[in-house]
Protein backbone atom coordinates (compact mmCIF):
# COMPACT_ATOMS: atom_id res chain seq x y z
CA UNK A 1 0.00 0.00 0.00
CA UNK A 2 2.96 2.25 0.53
CA UNK A 3 3.26 2.80 -3.58
CA UNK A 4 -0.73 4.72 -3.09
CA UNK A 5 0.36 6.92 -0.07
CA UNK A 6 -0.52 10.44 -0.57
CA UNK A 7 2.01 12.69 -2.95
CA UNK A 8 3.53 15.03 -0.34
CA UNK A 9 2.62 19.05 -1.40
CA UNK A 10 4.55 20.33 -4.06
CA UNK A 11 5.44 17.37 -6.14
CA UNK A 12 4.40 15.61 -9.06
CA UNK A 13 4.67 11.87 -10.23
CA UNK A 14 6.20 10.77 -13.41
CA UNK A 15 2.53 10.68 -14.64
CA UNK A 16 1.58 13.85 -13.92
CA UNK A 17 4.99 15.13 -15.64
CA UNK A 18 4.44 13.04 -18.28
CA UNK A 19 0.57 14.06 -18.90
CA UNK A 20 1.23 18.04 -18.14
CA UNK A 21 4.35 18.23 -20.56
CA UNK A 22 2.58 16.47 -23.24
CA UNK A 23 5.88 13.23 -23.29
CA UNK A 24 5.28 9.92 -22.45
CA UNK A 25 6.78 8.11 -19.29
CA UNK A 26 9.17 6.35 -20.83
CA UNK A 27 10.62 9.41 -22.26
CA UNK A 28 11.05 10.59 -18.39
CA UNK A 29 13.07 7.32 -17.30
CA UNK A 30 15.11 7.47 -20.32
CA UNK A 31 15.83 11.21 -19.48
CA UNK A 32 16.72 10.16 -15.59
CA UNK A 33 19.14 6.84 -17.28
CA UNK A 34 20.59 9.52 -19.66
CA UNK A 35 21.34 11.74 -16.30
CA UNK A 36 19.23 15.22 -18.20
CA UNK A 37 16.37 15.01 -15.64
CA UNK A 38 16.73 13.07 -12.05
CA UNK A 39 13.30 13.29 -10.37
CA UNK A 40 13.98 15.87 -7.32
CA UNK A 41 13.10 13.05 -4.24
CA UNK A 42 11.85 9.09 -4.59
CA UNK A 43 8.62 8.61 -2.63
CA UNK A 44 8.27 5.55 0.59
CA UNK A 45 6.84 3.67 -1.90
CA UNK A 46 9.67 4.10 -4.70
CA UNK A 47 7.80 6.32 -6.84
CA UNK A 48 9.78 9.15 -9.08
CA UNK A 49 8.67 12.99 -7.28
CA UNK A 50 9.64 16.39 -9.57
CA UNK A 51 8.61 19.71 -8.81
CA UNK A 52 8.24 22.62 -10.86
CA UNK A 53 11.36 23.39 -11.36
CA UNK A 54 11.97 19.83 -13.02
CA UNK A 55 9.30 21.28 -14.90
CA UNK A 56 11.34 23.98 -16.04
CA UNK A 57 14.39 22.63 -16.69
CA UNK A 58 12.08 19.38 -18.82
CA UNK A 59 11.07 22.51 -20.95
CA UNK A 60 14.45 23.62 -21.62
CA UNK A 61 15.45 19.75 -22.20
CA UNK A 62 12.59 19.85 -25.10
CA UNK A 63 13.10 22.58 -26.17
CA UNK A 64 16.68 21.89 -27.20
CA UNK A 65 15.59 18.60 -28.49
CA UNK A 66 13.31 20.31 -30.88
CA UNK A 67 15.70 22.35 -32.30
CA UNK A 68 18.08 19.46 -33.44
CA UNK A 69 20.37 19.01 -30.44
CA UNK A 70 21.61 15.63 -29.45
CA UNK A 71 20.87 14.07 -25.90
CA UNK A 72 24.85 14.81 -25.34
CA UNK A 73 24.46 18.56 -26.78
CA UNK A 74 21.81 19.42 -24.64
CA UNK A 75 23.93 17.73 -21.11
CA UNK A 76 26.50 19.83 -21.90
CA UNK A 77 23.98 23.51 -22.04
CA UNK A 78 22.01 22.47 -19.28
CA UNK A 79 23.16 24.84 -16.51
CA UNK A 80 21.50 25.03 -12.56
CA UNK A 81 18.04 26.98 -12.50
CA UNK A 82 18.87 28.38 -9.17
CA UNK A 83 18.14 31.94 -9.53
CA UNK A 84 16.27 34.12 -11.86
CA UNK A 85 19.55 35.35 -13.73
CA UNK A 86 19.58 31.21 -14.34
CA UNK A 87 16.38 30.96 -15.91
CA UNK A 88 16.80 34.03 -17.86
CA UNK A 89 19.78 33.22 -19.05
CA UNK A 90 18.53 29.57 -20.36
CA UNK A 91 15.87 31.37 -22.10
CA UNK A 92 17.62 33.83 -23.69
CA UNK A 93 20.13 31.65 -25.32
CA UNK A 94 16.92 29.20 -26.32
CA UNK A 95 15.55 32.65 -27.77
CA UNK A 96 18.73 33.40 -29.97
CA UNK A 97 19.30 29.25 -31.05
CA UNK A 98 15.36 29.70 -32.23
CA UNK A 99 15.79 33.06 -33.93
CA UNK A 100 18.81 31.36 -35.67
CA UNK A 101 16.69 28.68 -36.77
CA UNK A 102 13.98 30.94 -37.99
CA UNK A 103 15.98 32.73 -40.38
CA UNK A 104 17.27 29.47 -41.49
CA UNK A 105 13.81 28.68 -42.13
CA UNK A 106 12.82 31.92 -43.98
CA UNK A 107 15.58 31.74 -46.06
CA UNK A 108 14.90 27.86 -46.92
CA UNK A 109 11.63 28.93 -47.88
CA UNK A 110 12.70 31.90 -50.10
CA UNK A 111 15.23 29.21 -51.94
CA UNK A 112 11.72 26.46 -52.30
CA UNK A 113 9.69 29.34 -53.69
CA UNK A 114 12.93 30.16 -55.95
CA UNK A 115 13.45 27.34 -57.39
CA UNK A 116 9.22 26.34 -57.92
CA UNK A 117 9.11 29.39 -59.87
CA UNK A 118 12.08 28.34 -61.76
CA UNK A 119 10.81 24.96 -62.08
CA UNK A 120 7.14 26.40 -63.94
CA UNK A 121 8.58 29.03 -65.91
CA UNK A 122 11.29 26.15 -67.75
CA UNK A 123 7.50 23.93 -68.36
CA UNK A 124 10.15 20.84 -68.50
CA UNK A 125 11.63 18.26 -66.26
CA UNK A 126 15.62 18.91 -66.16
CA UNK A 127 16.88 17.94 -63.31
CA UNK A 128 20.82 19.44 -63.98
CA UNK A 129 19.34 22.80 -64.10
CA UNK A 130 17.43 21.90 -61.03
CA UNK A 131 20.82 20.95 -59.20
CA UNK A 132 22.30 23.97 -60.66
CA UNK A 133 19.99 26.27 -59.24
CA UNK A 134 19.83 24.69 -55.84
CA UNK A 135 23.28 25.36 -55.99
CA UNK A 136 23.38 28.94 -56.63
CA UNK A 137 20.73 29.52 -54.53
CA UNK A 138 22.55 28.01 -51.35
CA UNK A 139 25.29 30.43 -52.93
CA UNK A 140 23.10 33.46 -52.34
CA UNK A 141 23.76 34.02 -55.27
CA UNK A 142 21.01 36.50 -56.75
CA UNK A 143 21.11 35.66 -60.79
CA UNK A 144 20.59 31.78 -60.15
CA UNK A 145 17.64 32.57 -62.54
CA UNK A 146 19.96 33.12 -65.62
CA UNK A 147 20.41 29.22 -65.70
CA UNK A 148 17.35 28.27 -67.61
CA UNK A 149 18.06 30.33 -70.26
CA UNK A 150 21.45 28.63 -70.64
CA UNK A 151 21.65 25.49 -73.36
CA UNK A 152 22.64 22.39 -71.97
CA UNK A 153 25.88 23.22 -74.20
CA UNK A 154 26.27 25.72 -72.41
CA UNK A 155 25.53 24.92 -68.97
CA UNK A 156 27.95 21.51 -69.46
CA UNK A 157 30.70 24.10 -70.50
CA UNK A 158 30.12 26.44 -67.42
CA UNK A 159 30.25 23.27 -65.34
CA UNK A 160 33.79 22.65 -66.45
CA UNK A 161 34.83 25.93 -66.19
CA UNK A 162 33.56 26.78 -62.86
CA UNK A 163 33.70 25.88 -59.62
CA UNK A 164 31.72 27.53 -56.57
CA UNK A 165 33.77 30.40 -55.97
CA UNK A 166 35.44 30.94 -59.70
CA UNK A 167 31.99 31.17 -60.63
CA UNK A 168 30.92 33.59 -57.74
CA UNK A 169 34.54 35.42 -58.83
CA UNK A 170 33.59 35.40 -62.32
CA UNK A 171 30.25 36.72 -61.35
CA UNK A 172 31.31 39.83 -59.63
CA UNK A 173 33.66 40.62 -61.83
CA UNK A 174 30.99 40.61 -64.57
CA UNK A 175 28.53 42.79 -62.66
CA UNK A 176 32.02 45.34 -61.81
CA UNK A 177 32.37 45.68 -65.18
CA UNK A 178 28.81 46.75 -65.65
CA UNK A 179 28.27 49.11 -63.33
CA UNK A 180 31.44 50.65 -64.91
CA UNK A 181 30.00 50.59 -68.18
CA UNK A 182 27.09 52.63 -66.99
CA UNK A 183 29.46 54.93 -64.88
CA UNK A 184 31.36 55.41 -68.27
CA UNK A 185 28.50 55.92 -69.88
CA UNK A 186 27.18 58.76 -67.59
CA UNK A 187 29.81 60.58 -67.27
CA UNK A 188 30.18 61.15 -71.16
CA UNK A 189 33.43 59.59 -71.47
CA UNK A 190 34.09 58.76 -75.53
CA UNK A 191 34.14 54.96 -76.02
CA UNK A 192 37.02 55.27 -78.47
CA UNK A 193 39.25 57.00 -75.50
CA UNK A 194 42.18 55.35 -73.79
CA UNK A 195 39.56 55.25 -70.81
CA UNK A 196 36.97 53.48 -72.99
CA UNK A 197 39.97 50.78 -75.31
CA UNK A 198 41.11 49.69 -71.64
CA UNK A 199 37.69 49.13 -70.63
CA UNK A 200 36.77 47.18 -74.05
CA UNK A 201 39.95 45.16 -73.14
CA UNK A 202 38.37 44.06 -69.59
CA UNK A 203 35.53 43.35 -70.88
CA UNK A 204 36.27 41.46 -73.89
CA UNK A 205 38.83 39.15 -71.64
CA UNK A 206 36.49 38.63 -69.61
CA UNK A 207 34.17 37.24 -72.48
CA UNK A 208 37.53 35.26 -73.60
CA UNK A 209 37.24 33.72 -69.64
CA UNK A 210 34.11 32.37 -69.88
CA UNK A 211 34.21 30.43 -73.29
CA UNK A 212 37.84 29.67 -73.15
CA UNK A 213 38.32 31.28 -76.18
CA UNK A 214 35.58 28.99 -78.12
CA UNK A 215 34.21 31.52 -80.78
CA UNK A 216 31.48 29.72 -81.10
CA UNK A 217 29.84 30.01 -78.09
CA UNK A 218 29.79 34.12 -79.54
CA UNK A 219 26.25 33.66 -80.88
CA UNK A 220 24.89 31.57 -77.99
CA UNK A 221 25.58 34.16 -75.71
CA UNK A 222 24.59 37.10 -77.84
CA UNK A 223 20.81 35.17 -78.61
CA UNK A 224 20.44 34.55 -75.18
CA UNK A 225 21.38 38.03 -73.96
CA UNK A 226 18.36 39.37 -76.72
CA UNK A 227 15.84 36.90 -75.06
CA UNK A 228 12.57 38.49 -74.21
CA UNK A 229 12.50 35.74 -71.22
CA UNK A 230 15.31 37.32 -69.64
CA UNK A 231 14.54 39.03 -66.53
CA UNK A 232 13.33 42.50 -67.29
CA UNK A 233 15.17 44.47 -64.65
CA UNK A 234 18.42 42.82 -65.98
CA UNK A 235 17.69 43.77 -69.28
CA UNK A 236 17.13 46.97 -69.06
CA UNK A 237 20.45 47.40 -66.87
CA UNK A 238 22.52 45.38 -69.12
CA UNK A 239 20.97 47.67 -72.50
CA UNK A 240 21.85 50.48 -70.54
CA UNK A 241 25.53 49.28 -70.21
CA UNK A 242 25.63 48.27 -73.30
CA UNK A 243 25.44 51.98 -74.75
CA UNK A 244 28.90 52.00 -73.97
CA UNK A 245 29.86 48.49 -73.98
CA UNK A 246 28.85 48.24 -78.07
CA UNK A 247 31.23 51.48 -79.41
CA UNK A 248 33.74 50.49 -76.58
CA UNK A 249 34.06 46.91 -78.10
CA UNK A 250 34.11 48.44 -81.85
CA UNK A 251 36.76 50.61 -81.47
CA UNK A 252 38.80 48.06 -79.58
CA UNK A 253 38.44 45.92 -82.23
CA UNK A 254 39.01 47.97 -84.80
CA UNK A 255 42.12 49.43 -82.92
CA UNK A 256 43.56 45.54 -83.52
CA UNK A 257 42.04 44.76 -87.09
CA UNK A 258 39.80 42.05 -86.21
CA UNK A 259 35.73 41.40 -85.86
CA UNK A 260 35.55 38.23 -83.88
CA UNK A 261 31.70 38.00 -84.62
CA UNK A 262 32.09 38.35 -87.95
CA UNK A 263 34.62 35.63 -88.21
CA UNK A 264 32.48 33.27 -86.24
CA UNK A 265 29.75 33.74 -88.46
CA UNK A 266 31.40 33.33 -92.00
Amino acid sequence: MDKYRAIPQGYMTVGEVAKKMDVTVRTLQHYDKEGLLSPSAVSDGGRRLYTDKDIVKLHQILSLKHLGFSLDDIRDRLIPLDAPADVAQILSEQATIIRKKIADLTESLSAIEALKTEVLEMQSVDFKKYADIIVNLEMKNDFYWLIKHFDNETLDHIRSRFDKESGMAFLQKFLHLQDEAIRLQEDGVPAESQRGIQFAKAYWDLILEFTDGDAAMLPKLMQMAESDELNQEWKQKQAKANMFIEPALDAYFSNLGINPFQEETT
